[in-house]
């Protein structure tokens, strides 16, 4: 009892600090903050409520390997070592209704090259069974003079005069055992090009289908997408461009990821320039890449 008392002594005036916070404010957190318990982790920083409402934000950045998983309507160039990074924030209204909003930025070798990319969605999770839906949106802010200076566009599913592009995505995993699973993923949009492009068109339509599965640190995803233009007719007419691309990422024990695949390991057509321009870009390109975390 002697003891406790100098303790007590210190913490009193810590006690009449926390009496003096203004009521309102502290009405207004009590439903985010409250009781509930904030932890920061490798997913990042996590507050729940009472109720199990959860609110998470992350940010990081990302190997080529693993942001052409995320954002499997885009493909970026894998020889195109340049940096990914990503802000998402979610909440959840109850144990399985979860709704999420997030941003990323992909930035070339070029200084010019930058593709920003926005999302926003909800998830459902019965726990063995998740579906997903989603819209996104990518442009390339501070495009000047695309096609004078060499790089200066970013290279997006083979298309050098790549200026925007919209999509709606679904995407659905089920578990398997405690740590696999399969991932589907699906999207429809539209490409916009820069004007005066090579290709002699202003838009392109484009689907993409996904196929990943998963066991421990170990994940290998298969991915589809075709494209053709908007509007039927030119040089062109009907003509559809697909590819396929194959990719393995392996998570190491360090905070590392081991990415190997190749990209358009598949593809119909081929890059040889045309009277009315150069198609999209479907050369095979293997790649190895390796993506610390610090």
């Amino acid at each position: 009892m002697r003891r406790l008392l100098p303790l007590l002594t210190l913490l009193m005036p810590l006690a009449a600090a926390g009496q003096s916070l203004d009521a309102n404010r502290h009405a207004l957190a009590q439903p985010l903050v409250g009781p509930a318990t904030g932890q920061a982790t490798d997913s990042g920083v996590v507050v729940r409520d009472r109720d199990g409402r959860m609110l998470m934000l992350k940010a990081g950045a990302q190997s080529v390997g693993s942001s052409q998983r995320a954002d499997a309507p885009l493909s970026f160039p894998a020889t195109d070592i340049g940096s990914v990074t990503s802000t998402d924030l979610q909440y959840g209204l109850d144990p399985h209704l979860q709704i999420h909003a997030g941003v990323s930025e992909h930035n070339g070798t070029s200084r010019s090259a930058r593709v920003v990319g926005s999302e926003v969605g909800a998830t459902y999770n019965l726990g063995r069974y998740t579906l997903g839906v989603s819209v996104g949106a990518d442009s390339t802010p501070d495009q000047r003079l695309p096609r004078v200076l060499p790089g200066a566009t970013p290279g997006v599913n083979g298309l050098p005069d790549f200026d925007s592009s919209a999509q709606l995505n679904a995407r659905g995993r089920v578990a398997v055992g405690g740590q696999s699973g399969i991932d589907l993923g699906a999207s429809v949009g539209r490409i916009r090009l820069l004007p005066g492009n090579e290709l002699g068109v202003n838009s392109l339509d484009q689907k993409a289908l996904t196929f990943g599965v998963d066991h421990g640190p170990l994940s290998g995803t298969l991915v589809g997408r075709t494209m053709q233009p908007t509007l039927p007719g030119g040089y062109y007419g009907d003509k559809r461009w697909s590819s396929i691309d194959l990719g393995v990422t392996l998570r190491l024990p360090w905070q590392g990821e081991l990415s190997i695949g190749a990209q358009n390991l598949w593809s119909s057509g081929t890059s040889v320039p045309t009277p009315a321009g150069p198609e999209p870009d479907q050369s095979r390109t293997p790649y190895v890449q390796y993506h610390q975390d610090l």
